[in-house]
């Protein structure tokens, strides 16, 4: 027997898609709403034959999933989130898996953002753990976190077929409210960690994650999207140092100009080499060999 959770805050236009996803693949479809839900996500998942049960607002997935779980009757589990979707050739895969002796697997992700299908940086393949055995995954209390595991563990396969398909971000504004209520909890922890923050923190912290999302991860690969994701990821870290900046009270700061401008010379000389090592990447053969002799020398 198999359960599929599913967790839900506002989430009447994508309910029905993920539902109809696993109609034939789940024995049971549980639905927990979030108690802050203001549409019709309750109603529509009663109406779709779903277990519904209600959370209190916290903000972040990771309590609702471990509640959920505990609502589950069968002795494994699927765990969605509202906007996913199953795939036939998915679903078949499941079954066959919930054979294999295992305890827990890590799935794949198809994530669909702004449109397109993002297949760079850490979109893809995006493992998350998401079918197991009753009791063999729990997750801490906290956003983003990876969950505790219990057996033997697999994976699906990096492929398309076996990947679950994520509908993610649809506009800027959805973009934008998540990252503000993400880094709300992530400025509380760097707070509690006791993170001395520095002026420069809101230069190189941002500029950091645009590298590591647009080179380093190759989001380049994406065109305009992964422009357009690097620079959401970085302006997610500024924000994030402002609002612990504003949890420390504003505390005002000098900042020397020669110590800014060295921070600045840094930064630069960095974003050469990244942009030298892409053009090193997307280079033909034996153009790369002459492009890292030619790095060589002039160092």
């Amino acid at each position: 027997m198999l359960s599929v959770v599913i967790t839900a805050w506002n989430e009447e236009k994508n309910l029905p898609r993920v539902v109809a996803s696993v109609k034939k693949l789940a024995d049971e479809i549980i639905v927990v709403v979030d108690k802050a839900t203001t549409d019709q996500t309750a109603e529509i998942a009663k109406k779709l034959g779903c277990r519904v049960f209600s959370h209190a607002h916290t903000g972040i997935v990771e309590p609702m999933r471990n509640f959920s779980i505990s609502k589950a009757t069968g002795p494994w589990v699927l765990i969605l989130d509202a906007d996913e979707e199953v795939s036939t050739s998915l679903s078949s895969l499941i079954q066959k898996k919930i054979k294999d002796g295992k305890d827990y697997y890590r799935i794949p992700r198809k994530n669909i953002i702004f449109g397109q299908w993002i297949k760079n940086t850490h979109w893809w393949p995006d493992y998350v753990y998401r079918l197991f055995k009753k009791g063999s995954i729990t997750w801490e209390n906290t956003v983003h976190s990876i969950p505790f595991t219990k057996g033997e563990g697999g994976d699906f396969p990096a492929t398309e077929e076996s990947a679950i398909v994520h509908h993610h971000y649809d506009s800027i504004s959805q973009y934008v409210d998540r990252l503000n209520r993400y880094t709300d909890y992530q400025a509380d922890s760097l707070q509690k960690s006791g993170h001395t923050l520095t002026w420069s923190d809101l230069l190189t912290k941002p500029f950091a994650e645009f590298l590591r999302q647009f080179f380093a991860r190759a989001g380049y690969k994406d065109g305009l999207h992964g422009l357009a994701l690097a620079g959401l990821q970085a302006f997610s870290e500024l924000v994030l140092y402002l609002k612990v900046w504003q949890a420390r009270g504003f505390t005002p700061a000098h900042i020397p100009i020669p110590e800014f401008e060295k921070v600045i010379k840094s930064k630069s000389q960095e974003l050469s080499w990244w942009v030298y090592q892409g053009k090193i990447d997307t280079a033909p053969f034996f153009s790369k060999i002459l492009l890292k002799i030619w790095r060589a020398l002039v160092r």
